[in-house]
Formats: structure tokens, C-alpha cells, sequence
């Protein structure tokens, strides 16, 4: 394998703390930090990251202080590997290791200028494009006895010190696989001010901007054997590394308060409209990936690569994104989707990632509306066909009966309605998980509920045969 090192391309020592991340998990150093690192050697400046979290993980950021901040993505394939030095880290914080009042006062702090947000579909504590008003963690923070938990909480919170304290506006930048996530960071946020009272929420929509944005790079959790991967190639170990593709994508929104960070000079695409670019990937990568999830468990796969090499199950994703997800979508000019689709079956081929189902298949009841539930809603409409799509959803509800544990919000009342007499009827009956246009359809409802009792009677294997009868694209 040909492996090139990258020194960090500028001075950490010149940087200030423009930008907060909270949720600094693996794809935050492997994605928005890789275009900011780029960027500032490109381009220059003192964009500094303070990087957060909220639950987990304080022993992971002390170790990155121990670093100096300092870590390497690894970006390989089956041929080569480039080991990338970030050096955008200028701190880092935890308010269980630095006090509930630490992250509330960064945001307030004058040098702020962008928080960044990777905290996962259920971080937002969103229903239905609004803050979930019956969370319980929301419910908590509102009453205002402690110092708020929740992302959302903390952000207004840091919000409502900073206009205390006479301070400008700043960007709210979401970087997580949802829809228009802009616009729904913008409402978690103002619907918490509102609950709250007073005038801060005003203050927030004159002030603070909400940028959608569009990310795609893989990046499994770490295993051992990339761990020993890296350790090999650098000569030494490095305990904050990640390992991840050599792709990336990064379309943001161009509504920024002020200038903002360099990272188009790092690769990221500034556009007055990320929704074609934000559709595509959700429908065609991330409804693959939850297909995957699903499908491949019940197959017996533990790997995205490994579903690559079951040649039914790759032609059925194939099926899925160009026949099923494809016709949904409004596409980028210029994108030729066919090319897209067979690139993503390239890049999900690649074996030095061990990208796990079961990491894919977390949190699926906040990822079905977008990945699958609204594609299916348009061919149903267009009368398009939809069979790999149905047998995802079917296979779901059959791993929720039989896979094992599940980590999913909402996981016990998925369960209580996987085991019920009519589990189709009871999942797709429970509350804001379908889109409203498939409720009642029962030509929606009777689909996936035949596809869901032949897996019971004949396993997945023959059926995933059967939805591949139509002519390949």
C-alpha cells in the first residue's frame, strides 16, 4: 500500500476560538475539521475549534488536550492511504469535567463566531419539524432548575448570555443527515427561546443565522484493526486518530453572519440552495445504507463491504437508488446520477472501512422519514414501483422482532408494536413516524405487510430474489 503523510499546513499557535463543535465525535474529525484544516492552509486565518460534548466522551476530549489537539485522519482504500494532520483544535470542552456553566460561556464569549453541530437525528429533540414539546430531557431544561442537558437547551442558553452580555449575532451551521436541517435547527431553537419567554427569541431571528448544509463521507467507528492499520503506517500510535474514505462532500448554504471560515478554500461548495444536493445524498446513499442495515443483518452480513459481495443484495441497491430513490428527486445540474449510484456501490465496496449494519441501523425510526418513507410516498403517487424499498421497510420490522438489542429513541414502543398481532398496522400506526400523505394508505400498509409475512415464511434470501424480478437498470 502507498501511504503519503500531511503535516499540518499552517500554525495552530495562530488560532482563536471562532468555532464551537458540539458533538465531536468520529465524523467531525473526519469531515468538517479535514475542510477547515485545508482551508486555513490555503486561505489563511485564525478559525480555532473548540471542541464539545455533552454526555459521553470527556475522557476522549482530555486525550486530544493531551495531544496539543493535534490527530490524523487516515483517508484509505484497498490501494492507498494518505495520514492527515489536523491542527484546527484549540481546546476542548465537557461540562461534566468543566462545569454546566463552560460550553453556556463559550457561546456567550466575544471571539465566537459558528457553532457546529454533529449531535445525531435525535440530539435536535425534534417532532414533526418542531422542538418536541414532551421530551422529557426538553421538559427538564425548561423548568429551569438545573442548567439546561440538551443540545438545544444549551445553545439558547449560551444565546441568552450573549445578548446579556451586548454581543453580535452569530451561525448555527447543522451537520447532521436530515432534511432542510437548517430550518429545523432554526425551529428547535426558537420553539426552546419561545417556551422559555421574554424577548431572546426575537433577538435570535434578527441575530443568528441557520444554514442547511449537506455532508457525505464515511466514517465507521474505530476498530482494532484500523487502529493497527494507522499505527503501522505512521511508525507510531495514535489513539485520536480516524480512519475513513478518501471522499468527502460539503454543500453549505452561503447564509453566514459575517465572513465566513475558509472552508471553500478546503473543498466545500458555497450554494444558494443545498436541497437538490441535501435529497440526493439522503435518498440515494443514506436510504441505501439503512436498506443495508436492515437487509443485510437478516442475511447474515456484519459489514457494508461485506453486502457488496452478495451480488442480489448489491444489484437490489443498485435497483433501489436508480429505479426507486432516483425519480424522486430534484437532481443537481450537471449530476449524472447514474454514475452517482455506481460510485456508491464503489465506495461501499471498500474493505478497509468495517462500516458496522448494526452502527447504521441506530436511531432508524428518526432516519425512515427522510431516507425512505418520503421517497416511497412519491412513487406511490407517480405509481412507481417501490418493491426493495417495501423490503427494507419489511425488514425492519422483522429485525425489530428478531434482530438483538436496538438502539433507537423510541425503542421500547417499537417493540411493544413489532410483537403485537398486525406489527405493519402498529408501527406505521405510532405517532409522527409516517409521513402524513401515507396515512391511511393501505395499498402502502398491504404492501409491506405482504413482503414482511413472506420473510417470516420463506427468510430473506428468496424474497430479496423476488424483489429484483423487474428489468435491471
Amino acid at each position: 500500500m502507498t501511504v503519503a503523510v500531511v503535516p499540518v499546513p499552517f500554525d495552530p499557535a495562530l488560532l482563536r476560538p471562532r468555532i464551537l463543535h458540539i458533538g465531536f465525535g468520529a465524523f467531525a474529525r473526519a469531515h468538517p475539521m479535514v475542510y477547515l484544516n485545508q482551508g486555513l492552509g490555503t486561505a489563511g486565518g485564525d478559525w480555532g475549534v473548540v471542541a464539545a460534548r455533552l454526555n459521553s466522551g470527556a475522557e476522549a476530549l482530555s486525550e486530544l488536550d493531551t495531544a496539543d489537539g493535534l490527530y490524523h485522519v487516515a483517508e484509505a482504500d484497498g490501494e492507498t492511504m494518505s495520514l492527515r494532520q489536523i491542527g484546527v483544535l484549540c481546546g476542548t470542552c465537557h461540562p461534566a469535567r468543566d462545569g454546566a456553566d463552560a460550553l453556556p460561556d463559550l457561546i456567550a464569549a466575544p471571539d465566537l463566531s459558528l457553532i457546529l453541530l454533529t449531535i445525531t437525528e435525535k440530539g435536535y429533540c425534534t417532532r414533526g419539524g418542531a422542538l418536541d414539546m414532551e421530551n422529557g430531557a426538553i421538559r427538564a431544561d425548561l423548568d429551569g432548575t438545573n442548567l439546561p442537558q440538551t443540545a438545544i437547551g444549551v445553545i439558547v442558553a449560551g444565546l441568552e448570555r450573549r445578548r446579556a452580555a451586548g454581543g453580535e449575532g452569530l451561525t448555527i451551521l447543522s451537520c447532521d443527515n436530515q432534511p432542510d436541517n437548517g430550518a429545523l435547527t432554526r425551529a428547535a431553537v426558537l420553539g426552546f427561546a419561545r417556551a422559555k419567554g421574554g424577548d431572546l427569541a426575537g433577538w435570535i431571528e434578527r441575530r443568528v443565522r441557520f444554514p442547511s448544509s449537506m455532508v457525505d463521507r464515511i466514517v465507521p467507528a474505530m476498530t482494532e484493526d484500523g487502529r493497527a492499520l494507522i499505527t503501522e503506517a505512521l511508525g507510531r500510535e495514535d489513539d485520536n486518530a480516524i480512519l475513513c474514505e478518501p471522499f468527502r462532500q460539503w454543500v453549505i448554504e452561503d447564509n453566514f453572519v459575517g465572513q465566513p471560515p475558509p472552508f471553500a478554500a478546503g473543498g466545500a461548495l458555497l450554494v444558494p440552495d443545498v436541497q437538490p444536493f441535501e435529497e440526493m445524498k439522503l435518498r440515494l446513499l443514506n436510504g441505501a445504507h439503512t436498506t443495508l442495515a436492515w437487509v443485510g443483518q437478516l442475511l447474515g452480513h456484519e459489514t457494508v463491504a461485506d453486502c457488496m459481495g452478495n451480488p442480489p443484495l448489491r444489484s437490489a441497491i443498485r435497483q433501489l437508488m436508480l429505479r426507486e430513490q432516483a425519480p424522486t428527486l430534484r437532481l443537481p445540474e450537471d449530476v449524472d446520477v447514474t454514475a452517482y449510484a455506481d460510485d456508491l456501490l464503489a465506495r461501499f465496496g471498500n474493505t478497509r472501512l468495517k462500516h458496522q449494519l448494526v452502527q447504521i441501523a441506530m436511531d432508524s425510526s428518526q432516519k425512515m422519514p427522510q431516507r425512505l418513507f418520503a421517497p416511497v410516498a412519491s412513487n406511490l403517487k407517480a405509481g412507481r414501483p417501490w418493491s426493495v424499498s417495501a423490503l427494507a421497510l419489511a425488514a425492519w420490522i422483522e429485525g425489530l422482532q428478531s434482530l438483538g438489542p436496538i438502539d433507537d429513541p423510541r425503542r421500547d414502543e417499537l417493540r411493544l408494536a413489532a410483537r403485537g398481532a398486525d406489527p405493519v398496522a402498529a408501527i406505521f400506526g405510532l405517532t409522527d413516524l409516517i409521513p402524513a400523505e401515507l396515512i391511511p394508505n393501505e395499498t402502502f400498509t398491504d404492501t409491506v405487510r405482504s413482503v414482511f409475512t413472506q420473510i417470516q415464511a420463506k427468510g430473506i434470501g428468496p424474497v430479496l430474489d423476488m424483489s429484483l424480478t423487474e428489468q435491471q437498470p
